[in-house]
């Protein structure tokens, strides 16, 4: 994401888990594929796109991560070795990876814009089919095989950016973050926190986005969206103390909905203006919502049940929407559709991607995961 991985199977066995946090990754997943259908239409001036800071639900997913890895496996480590750790957290993620990029692999030629994608008429069945194979191991392809035209690390299912930086958030926690004091993981949250507001403040653009390119620029911002939300996720999980807070899955999905739909904020002269909203969103009211999810009780059945299902489907319609995403955004440029002529087939991707989603999980993932963690974690 997570990135947006799932709920209940992440969280240590005896544990209880926090169901509002479920169902507030599958919100922040559900922002973003609708961010990514609005954003066709924006016909690149991005300070006029609806759901203008969708793309910062990413960094919200890292902060859940965060939290979750600490709160299912920090105290876990005298049953558990580093190997152990890290089958589990492929298991965990991996299968739907390579959904992803098969499902990316099925679309790609359905997607076709000269306009929009100008590499993929000139790829090769077989280059297209390379890339796939190298995405399944979610190891960033070289610009040489950029095929879609968007210097993409992952060209077939563009958002497993964010799961690259997942694993490296993993294995910094297995190798090394797990055994730091919260004395420690304080100042190297301070000093992300710094990093970070320092590239909303100075980036031309006035904006945090970006990472998916295997680029020295890309790299460095993805890297400094990590790293901040990851670690104060993980520091979260271990100082604080759930309060009791009525209705908070409302509370935090109302908050974490306008925060992320808020239009672009300052001007071409002040581009420094957004970027500090976007930073300070990413430093102080996302740990909040976390902090307020944390905190929730639910009583009510119906919310029970959403909460269950939007948990569920967070990870897999996040890995699984964008191959779909790419075909409406192909089919809009070639015909010249305009966002009013085009609702009902963003709806048929919303409702499509949601479907696949569920199906994959039900079918593919659930099955899969479980034949995995037989076979290969070990019995403690």
């Amino acid at each position: 994401m997570p990135s947006a991985q799932s709920p209940a199977s992440v969280f240590a066995d005896s544990k209880n888990h926090y169901e509002i946090l479920d169902g507030l990754r599958g919100v922040a997943a559900v922002m973003v594929i609708l961010m990514h259908l609005f954003e066709i239409f924006c016909n690149g001036n991005y300070s006029k796109m609806i759901i203008n800071h969708g793309y910062l639900a990413v960094d919200f997913f890292f902060l859940l991560s965060g939290f979750v890895i600490g709160y299912a496996y920090d105290d876990r480590w005298k049953k558990m070795t580093v190997s152990g750790f890290f089958k589990r957290r492929l298991i965990r993620l991996h299968p739907m990876i390579i959904v992803g990029m098969t499902i990316g692999a099925i679309c790609f030629y359905f997607g076709d814009s000269a306009v929009l994608f100008p590499n993929i008429h000139a790829t090769s069945v077989g280059k297209m089919i390379l890339v796939m194979l190298i995405g399944y191991t979610l190891i960033p392809v070289p610009l040489s095989l950029d095929i879609r035209g968007w210097a993409e690390m992952h060209p077939l299912d563009g958002p497993a950016w964010t799961l690259f930086f997942e694993y490296i958030g993993n294995i910094l926690y297995a190798l090394f973050l797990r055994k730091v004091s919260n004395v420690v993981l304080s100042i190297l949250v301070i000093l992300a926190g710094a990093a970070l507001l320092h590239m909303g403040l100075t980036r031309p653009q006035g904006d945090i986005i970006g990472g998916w390119s295997l680029t020295a620029e890309q790299l460095q911002i993805g890297f400094t969206r990590l790293l901040y939300p990851f670690l104060a996720g993980l520091l979260l999980s271990r100082v604080i103390k759930p309060g009791k807070l009525n209705n908070a899955f409302f509370w935090c999905s109302l908050l974490l909905v306008v925060s992320l739909s808020v239009p672009r904020i300052g001007t071409k002269e002040a581009p420094w203006q957004n970027g500090l909203y976007e930073a300070l969103t990413i430093l102080l009211l996302f740990p909040l919502i976390v902090f307020m999810g944390a905190s929730g009780e639910i009583k009510n059945s119906f919310v029970q049940k959403l909460c269950k299902f939007l948990g569920n489907i967070s990870y897999p319609v996040y890995i699984i929407h964008y191959p779909l995403v790419y075909i409406f955004s192909a089919w809009v440029v070639n015909n010249k559709i305009p966002m009013e002529g085009a609702w009902m087939q963003g709806l048929l991707v919303l409702g499509s991607a949601i479907l696949i989603a569920y199906a994959g999980l039900k079918w593919y993932d659930i099955p899969v995961r479980k034949w995995l963690t037989g076979k290969f974690v070990e019995k403690k």
